[in-house]
């Protein structure tokens, strides 16, 4: 199957639905088999066709851009011809044009889901808002394939009534939180020592309560889906606005950190890599930071993005897979397990806290798993499930890491492992692989809420998106070479932002919008996680950022 279909076909194509679905929703009364009231279903779908009054300030794209940023695939996709599996993925290749357009008009004119997951989900009718708009389909007519229609170009259910599963929420949970903060527990460890590591425990206890905070903000009031939502229903349009720019910088941020993920493993691979042109000399370093943001730029420029959040998807692999090399290096290869390591570390204790800190920082994201659900009761099962699953991963990497390179732990533990044995080529090359698949999905986000920002006359140019992208591209690569201090900039981040989004911020909301109905043991739990947060983070920013001058100066 081709995508090449023209923005112009796609929008006749949703005009055209869009008369379907009335038709639809005006004959649907006369199917007793599946409305057992047609009054009852005319107040369904006025219900339905309430605007969301949380989705019409800025940004408005946060929803689709996060679903696609974090999306794993659902496994009932398949290719076999004339199936309901290939209508459903035929309504991602439509739904994907969501990036064609990168203005507001495509964003608001579209309420079909981006992808199988969090993204293709009809949402439960508790839970109603501008994502289902829809009113229900007899099943005689789900599958109606336009006759007119181009043969590269397959019709879709309306509506796609796929949700996310147990087991697809807690894989999006997962690749979520066990990202490349997994590489920096070892060098946390040794900048805390073992005690220091019982901080990654409690931000793990700490993190998951405001996880669960977060969905007691979404059952508050009808047409709260995402994290800028809770944040307007706490604080009002501002409070929507200033928590929305702490998720994109944390996004923007994460970008710099691939930069120089990518430039610290390239170079180890190939350190006497150089170039010389007009009396300039790039060392390895810079050569590969350089590469590695050329190689990612025509991904960004990328108007659909469904293939990338496919194999983004793979994060949980290359995540476990590298765990695995680290584990093989030290158990079957022979390095062992020499280093006894510190109890604690005081004078970097702080740098630690960030980088534990960052762990943790899915919060963005959980708004979206949690409205995304079949069955929103397993919200706090699947939730568990992914802390401690990313918990286990991080202490066992954390410790036998340590164990095994002791005071020589590098930011990154692939920089510490022998460059001979071919486990460690494994997870090198695993590490410098999997970032090309997320930078583009993670600078989405920040880039489609720029777009926003364009003159409404400007917006049907690509040129303004183009130029966009390319600079937050740019400005990654200045960032990166700038300050190319891969740990101390993931403290820095965990420490400023992570505090912010995954403890301080979900309190301070849940305290704001369901004040008067809060248990004072609540309110209490409240004040203390917010205190602990804002302790961390003024600790934790402050060494960060004193290390990096520090670093800067020699």
């Amino acid at each position: 199957m081709k995508n090449s279909v023209s923005d112009q076909s796609f929008y006749i194509e949703s005009e055209e639905e869009e008369d379907e679905e009335k038709e639809f929703g005006r004959n649907e009364g006369d199917d007793d088999g599946h409305q057992s009231d047609s009054s009852d279903s005319s107040a369904d779908n006025q219900q339905q066709n309430k605007p969301n009054s949380y989705n019409t300030s800025w940004p408005q794209s946060y929803r689709q851009s996060i679903d696609l940023y974090s999306s794993v695939p659902s496994p009932s996709i398949g290719f076999l011809g004339g199936t309901p599996t290939l209508t459903r993925l035929g309504s991602s290749f439509l739904s994907a044009s969501l990036i064609r357009r990168h203005t507001p008009e495509s964003l608001a004119s579209i309420s079909k889901p981006l992808l199988p997951g969090l993204a293709d989900e009809q949402v439960p009718q508790q839970r109603r808002s501008s994502h289902s708009l829809l009113p229900p389909i007899p099943s005689s007519r789900k599958h109606s394939i336009r006759k007119d229609e181009k043969a590269s170009f397959v019709s879709h259910e309306l509506p796609i009534s796929r949700q996310s599963s147990y087991g697809q929420a807690v894989l999006n949970g997962i690749n979520v939180l066990c990202g490349v903060g997994i590489l920096s527990t070892s060098y946390a460890t040794k900048e805390g020592g073992w005690v220091g590591l019982s901080i990654l425990l409690i931000f793990a206890v700490l993190s998951f309560y405001t996880g669960m905070l977060l969905g007691y903000c979404l059952d508050s009031a009808p047409g709260l889906e995402t994290y800028p939502d809770i944040g307007q229903a706490a604080f009002g349009t501002s409070g929507r606005i200033a928590i929305s720019i702490i998720l994109y910088v944390e996004l923007y941020a994460c970008c710099v950190e691939y930069i120089i993920l990518e430039s610290d493993n390239l170079s180890l691979l190939f350190p006497n890599a150089h170039l010389s042109f007009g009396g300039f000399e790039l060392n390895s370093h810079h050569l590969f930071a350089l590469m590695a943001t050329l190689a990612v730029l025509p991904t960004v420029w990328l108007r659909d993005l469904r293939v990338l959040s496919y194999i983004s998807a793979g994060g949980v692999v290359a995540s476990v897979l590298v765990v695995i090399c680290l584990f093989w290096v030290g158990l079957v290869d022979g390095v062992g397990f020499h280093s006894r390591g510190t109890a604690l570390n005081l004078p970097t204790l702080p740098v630690a806290i960030g980088l534990y800190g960052y762990c943790y920082s899915g919060h963005a994201v959980f708004p979206n798993i949690y409205t995304s659900l079949e069955k929103p009761n397993q919200y706090p099962s699947i939730l568990l499930v992914c802390f401690v699953i990313c918990t286990v991963m991080y202490a066992g990497v954390a410790s036998v890491g340590y164990m095994m390179f002791g005071e020589s732990t590098q930011s990154q533990f692939t920089l510490n492992m022998p460059k001979d044995l071919v486990a460690s080529k494994i997870a090198v090359w695993t590490t410098v692989v999997n970032p090309f698949t997320k930078y583009a999905l993670t600078m989405s986000p920040v880039a489609l809420s720029l777009e926003e920002l364009i003159p409404s006359n400007q917006r049907k140019s690509h040129i303004y998106a183009i130029v966009i992208r390319t600079g937050l591209v740019i400005s990654t690569l200045v960032v990166g070479l700038a300050i190319p201090f891969f740990g101390l900039v993931m403290s820095l981040i965990g420490s400023l932002l992570t505090m912010l989004v995954a403890l301080i911020l979900p309190c301070a909301c849940f305290l704001s919008i369901l004040r008067g109905k809060t248990t004072r043991f609540q309110v209490t739990l409240c004040i203390l996680i917010i205190t602990v947060g804002s302790v961390a983070s003024a600790f934790g920013t402050y060494s960060a950022l004193s290390k990096i001058i520090e670093s800067l100066s020699h």
